[in-house]
């Protein structure tokens, strides 16, 4: 499949043209890297058996987009760090995102700002934790630029639900039983350099425009833009998967996460059985 690969190494390019226009201290409308984003930790609160409810809220310059978990075509999806007293595990949640179009090319992503709901294992001791990290994300307008935000901040041992934190959480894709699918069945089929992986989920329409997007589970592995086709109740998406070696690789079809977006909302559906 060299178009694949063509496709690959492009968006590769791409990052690198991005993370050579971060090294620019200014741009021509006179603002800096630094103004581009900004985050701020809510404390939230801590709820019994050891979970901390807290978040990140990216505030974005007019304009500006950043990305979701799965960013589209060349985007930079959020990655997460945190260093504290005994967090040994973070479960971010994404609100359902916009699907936008620039010069030819898809993102899935937030414009202007953005509340990131985090769950974090702590200490069931009763005790403040003292937290440090960093949420490094992709920030575009004309250009797509990498960002590295710092934060600091102590969550409180115990705390009130914050509004805004709950409203993030409430915006979720719909799970599997909530948006009553039906079977989700992958056809898998060997190309010149990968997989071709036809996927077929039963599901109501869930707009004027349906977009499918398919994660492969093995960030080693690059997954090209949906080819997206219905049926009735039959929402049909083909997609090529290369790895990044150039080298053959084996596909769990329990590892695939498909979301459905469409009118403002959004589906999440773990696996697929053989077609």
């Amino acid at each position: 499949m060299s178009d694949g690969i063509t496709q690959l190494e492009a968006m590769q390019k791409t990052f690198l043209i991005s993370l050579a226009v971060c090294s620019l201290p200014t741009f021509g409308f006179g603002q800096s890297v630094d103004e581009l984003a900004t985050v701020t930790v809510l404390p939230g609160w801590r709820e019994e058996g050891g979970t901390h409810v807290t978040a990140l809220r990216i505030d974005l310059a007019e304009g500006w987009r950043t990305y979701w978990r799965a960013p589209g075509d060349a985007g930079i999806p959020p990655a997460f760090s945190f260093a504290g007293s005994g967090i040994t595990s973070i479960q971010p949640h994404y609100p359902v995102p916009e699907v936008y179009e620039t010069f030819g090319m898809r993102s899935i992503g937030y414009e202007d700002s953005v509340t990131f709901p985090l769950r974090l294992s702590v200490p069931d001791d009763g005790g403040a934790i003292g937290i440090t990290g960093q949420i490094q994300i992709g920030v575009c307008d004309d250009v797509c630029i990498p960002v590295t935000l710092d934060f600091s901040a102590m969550l409180p041992p115990e705390g009130a639900a914050d509004p805004a934190i709950l409203a993030a959480l409430q915006d979720r894709p719909m799970t599997r039983a909530e948006a009553q699918v039906g079977a989700v069945t992958c056809a898998v089929t060997p190309i010149s350099d990968g997989l071709q992986v036809a996927t077929t989920i039963t599901i109501a329409p869930k707009g004027t425009q349906e977009i499918v997007v398919i994660e492969s589970g093995d960030p080693q592995v690059w997954v090209s833009e949906p080819q997206v086709t219905r049926a009735g109740s039959q929402l049909t998406a083909v997609v090529d998967m290369v790895h990044v070696s150039g080298q053959p690789f084996a596909l769990d079809r329990s590892g695939l996460r498909f979301t459905v977006l469409g009118d403002g909302t959004a589906v999440d559906i773990r696996g697929c059985t053989a077609d």
